[in-house]
């Protein structure tokens, strides 16, 4: 080989290299171009999102809101408590903001709150724990009460009269304006022609605070199930997994609210009550039957027994078509937490003891040593 072939050759390969590195530099170039642009993208849009939520979600909608901050609230329950009442944008900022500003000391209570105000107007004000108005009346509804009994204790305390509260709870238009606003607990099932009050059941029992001189039945009803949406929405996925809908186990919750005075015993009974619903075996709880006849009784009698009403639990098997009564959280506990044992028969002393037996002839023993 000559050496002008030689160098040609060599002065070809330097050339292909050198292009070659030109291509990689243009790739890396391109690369780092689009890494860049992605990172400031990336910036602006963590900027906005970060400043968006550190702004009022609506500076001009000065509506107030009342929000109940539970006891023993953190910092992530209260953050989630306001962005679902729509005061603020986001909890996560809302959370970020609060340990950067070093935030803390929240109270407890209820407060007003609207979506005008900024992250520092509501932080101030839950630290203070002063409510923007005082309550103008506090209403306490107890447990295992019906609409009935909740219309008559609203009565003394506002202008309306016990039958315009009925009433209204059994408004067909009204009803499915509600569940179309709750569907995370209102279903169609309650407007079923069985059922002798659509919202009974979901009134849910506590103590309520009113802001303004005599609230409407709507507003009282509103306020009720958000109480109740708040209570069973954490239960959603148990009542799920035990097979149930949320009207089933909202049903389940009032018997044995009207069943049993302890937690404990609530949740021996709902195993129970699992255990014949397994073997399609009637409840046969007397609440029901009271309920049935529309009237209370210290006791119920054989000819009782046979009313013949779809909540008749001694007449007809499995859950009954709806609730009896309002319950408390911790007879929804016991639905989806029940104890599992061998038990189908339970015995409830005047004494309020409760006796538990796996046949029936152990269960006739208890009943005669223990039942009047």
């Amino acid at each position: 080989m000559s050496t002008s072939n030689h160098d040609d050759h060599s002065n070809e390969k330097k050339k292909k290299h050198s292009d070659e590195a030109r291509t990689v530099r243009k790739i890396v170039a391109i690369v780092l171009s689009v890494i860049v642009i992605a990172i400031i993208a990336v910036g602006i849009s963590g900027y906005l999102y970060v400043k968006s939520g550190l702004e009022p979600v609506d500076p001009d909608d000065t509506t107030k809101k009342t929000v109940e901050i539970p006891i023993g609230s953190s910092v992530s329950k209260i953050g989630s408590i306001l962005e679902n009442k729509g005061i603020i944008e986001d909890s996560r900022i809302f959370r970020f903001y609060i340990k950067f500003r070093n935030k803390s000391g929240f109270q407890a209570g209820e407060y007003q709150f609207s979506p005008s105000m900024t992250l520092d107007e509501i932080t101030e004000t839950l630290k203070t724990g002063k409510v923007v108005e005082e309550a103008v009346a506090t209403v306490t509804i107890p447990e295992g009460k019906t609409i009935q009994q909740i219309a008559d204790i609203y009565s003394n305390k506002m202008s309306f009269d016990k039958e315009e509260f009925v009433e209204k709870t059994k408004d067909v238009q009204y009803v499915e304006s509600l569940i179309e606003k709750h569907p995370s607990i209102l279903s169609d099932v309650i407007l079923e022609p069985e059922i002798r009050n659509p919202l009974e059941g979901y009134l849910f029992a506590a103590t309520y605070q009113f802001y303004e001189e005599d609230p409407s039945i709507e507003k009282i009803i509103e306020k009720m199930l958000q109480k109740t949406e708040s209570v069973v929405t954490p239960y959603l996925d148990g009542i799920n997994q035990k097979g149930l809908t949320v009207h089933e186990a909202v049903t389940f919750a009032s018997l044995l609210e009207k069943e049993a005075r302890t937690v404990e015993d609530r949740k021996k009974i709902a195993g129970v009550f699992y255990n014949r619903l397994e073997i399609d075996m009637a409840l046969q709880t007397d609440p029901t039957v009271l309920y049935a006849l529309g009237k209370h009784k210290d006791r119920v009698l054989h000819k009782d027994l046979e009313v013949d009403s779809p909540y008749n639990t001694y007449k007809y098997p499995g859950i009954p078509v709806g609730p009896i009564s309002n319950f408390a959280e911790n007879s929804l506990n016991a639905v989806v937490n029940p104890v599992n044992s061998e038990n189908f028969y339970f015995v409830a002393a005047p004494s309020g003891e409760v006796y538990y037996a796996e046949d029936y002839d152990e269960h006739l023993r208890l009943k005669n040593k223990y039942l009047p």
